[in-house]
């Protein structure tokens, strides 16, 4: 391995030492992570704008980051569910819309007509058509005597509230500069820096920072680029090598050996209208032998909706219960936790065994009491949020956690929950998800984690059909949700934003709401997002189920396991900003 020799090494650095940071923008920045100049200079760029061609009105295509300039032809303030300055930007080829939603009277003056305008963003498919959000503004003298466009691309990074674009860029300079003297630490050894083409790590992370005037405009949009390649590697050996030593660490501790011979398992499965697929008994079947061993189970269940994971970690519930051990169940919203106290409910209560329930909801005596209950052994299975990783819930004897939708949960919260178990003993741990991972993927991202896969649908239960849709049928699908609404079903259409984003060209739930209410407007278009109050969201997703809502529009707090049977389509919004998730 090589180490580059510097005087100070960048993590003790302090982001103050970066010309114009001071104490308050200091303090801004730890919301992003940023508090010293390593942070600011792994803050890698999400994407980049080319700002060295301007985009013809005529040639504008949705969702790719372009430049134009042109004459304000009209401005004028929108009055509707929710005000926005909306401005007419024209050229010789055609004409563009910039939508405001948060504006001041100056700006709405300088966007005066005849004012000559250059504009940077991501168009997107809106009501007028193609339309720019909050896009950044450079006001223009006059167009036949602009000022030079960049060179170079401009890097866009993930941003907080009160740390604009402009401001990130001076710092990730400034960092840069500082970077001369107090480089990170180099842990690829030179052979492998080599097969990227590049010399050093301080090398790719000047490089990714400021791409030089002659850097690869494709290369570097598509991520492809070795420099991005050559930091990707690294952050993936790291992750591998990190969750391969947990792995080692966990195969050390010792779990209590459960049973499987007990009764309770049959009577749950024989009370049930329905069999076991064979997939689901096979899951089983490789969740009692982990549970068989003095080592902690470590599996991820994966399987599609309506598969029956629920069923497959209740059965391994209850070999836990049978051995006199408490069962700890975490779902990641409060909706998912309720579906599954009820059916957790509905299919153990009738064979004498205790639910709990912990969210943060409850008051304050009935938290108090959930507490107690758990404390005591009372409660034998509970089912709960974030608040069960709480320090000041303690079991009687921990002997199994399921975690529901493992991609919404950290490691570090695993082993929270597992630091609760007694004796010197490690519970078995269940994850489960809906999300279609392959395996080598599964491998990478949960490499400490045993897979198993329920690829086998309950008779009766329909495939799920993905496909994907241009921006530009957008009336086109409106058609469809009309169509499905007419026949009785209910939709779905999830988007990733609760409002307009400087930095992202996703829809936003609240606008989107507005557009389908106005293009649909004989469905009762419904909106929910994590913003709500509890109250508020739970009104509106109780509506939803009861059917009178035809059309949910929704930000990803509906992402997991809302249980709707009724809905049949479900669209979502820009997926590519969803991630694996």
């Amino acid at each position: 391995m090589q180490s580059v020799a510097n005087s100070t090494s960048p993590d003790q650095i302090a982001i103050t030492r970066v010309k114009g940071v001071g104490a308050s923008l200091a303090q801004r920045l730890t919301k992003l992570g940023i508090s010293n100049l390593q942070d600011m200079l792994f803050h890698l760029p999400l994407r980049y704008l080319d700002r060295t061609t301007i985009t013809p009105m005529g040639d504008l295509q949705p969702n790719s980051s372009v430049v134009i300039q042109g004459r304000v032809h009209s401005t004028h303030i929108l009055q509707g569910r929710r005000r926005s300055l909306v401005c007419i930007l024209v050229d010789e080829t055609g004409q563009a819309t910039l939508r405001f939603y948060h504006f001041t009277a100056a700006q709405k003056d300088r966007l005066s007509p005849g004012a000559a305008v250059r504009c940077c963003g991501d168009p997107r498919m809106g009501v007028t058509g193609l339309e720019f959000y909050h896009p950044e503004l450079e006001f223009l003298t006059d167009l036949d005597e602009a000022p030079d466009l960049a060179h170079t691309l401009t890097p866009i990074y993930p941003l907080t509230e009160g740390v604009s674009q402009n401001r990130l860029r001076q710092i990730a300079e400034g960092a840069l500069g500082l970077m001369a003297q107090h480089a990170p630490e180099e842990f690829l050894p030179a052979h492998i820096n080599g097969h990227f083409g590049v010399g050093s790590l301080s090398e790719a992370l000047a490089y990714v920072h400021s791409p030089p005037q002659n850097a690869p405009v494709w290369t570097l949009l598509q991520g492809t680029h070795p420099c991005q390649q050559r930091l990707v590697f690294e952050e993936l050996l790291a992750h591998n090598l990190a969750v391969q030593q947990s792995r080692i660490a966990a195969r050390l501790e010792r779990a209590a050996p459960l049973s499987t011979a007990h009764p309770l398992k049959s009577q749950l499965l024989h009370s049930l209208p329905f069999s076991l697929t064979a997939a689901q008994q096979r899951v089983i079947s490789e969740i009692e032998t982990d549970l068989s061993q003095p080592l902690p189970m470590l599996r991820m269940v994966q399987g599609d909706v309506g598969s029956g994971k629920t069923l497959v970690a209740a059965c391994a519930a209850l070999h836990a219960i049978a051995a006199g051990q408490q069962v700890a169940m975490v779902a990641p919203t409060e909706i998912l936790a309720e579906q599954h106290r009820a059916n957790f409910r509905a299919w153990l209560e009738p064979l004498g065994i205790a639910v709990g329930w912990l969210v943060g909801k409850l008051s304050l005596s009935q938290k108090a009491q959930a507490l107690e209950d758990l404390a005591s052994g009372k409660t034998q299975l509970i089912i709960g949020t974030h608040a069960l990783f709480e320090d000041r819930v303690q079991f009687a004897q921990l002997g199994l956690v399921i975690i529901d939708e493992q991609h919404r949960f950290g490691v570090h919260q695993r082993l929270r929950l597992r630091n609760k178990s007694t004796a010197g003993l490690s519970p078995h741990q269940l994850v489960m998800t809906a999300t279609p991972i392959p395996r080598t993927l599964a491998m990478t991202a949960y490499a400490d984690l045993d897979l198993s896969i329920i690829d086998q649908l309950p008779p009766g239960r329909t495939p799920v059909n993905t496909v994907l849709i241009s921006q530009t049928k957008r009336p086109a699908v409106a058609e469809r949700v009309r169509g499905q609404c007419e026949e009785g079903r209910q939709v779905y259409w999830v988007c990733t934003l609760v409002e307009e984003s400087e930095t992202l060209a996703a829809s936003a739930a609240e606008n989107t709401a507005t557009e389908l209410q106005a293009a649909l407007p004989n469905l009762k278009v419904g909106l929910v997002h994590g913003r709500l109050k509890s109250r508020d969201k739970e009104a509106v997703m109780a509506a939803f189920k009861a059917g009178e809502i035809h059309l949910l529009v929704a930000t990803t707090v509906i992402e997991v396991g809302v249980d709707v049977p009724n809905a049949s389509l479900m669209i979502i919004e820009n997926p590519e900003r969803l991630g694996l998730a």
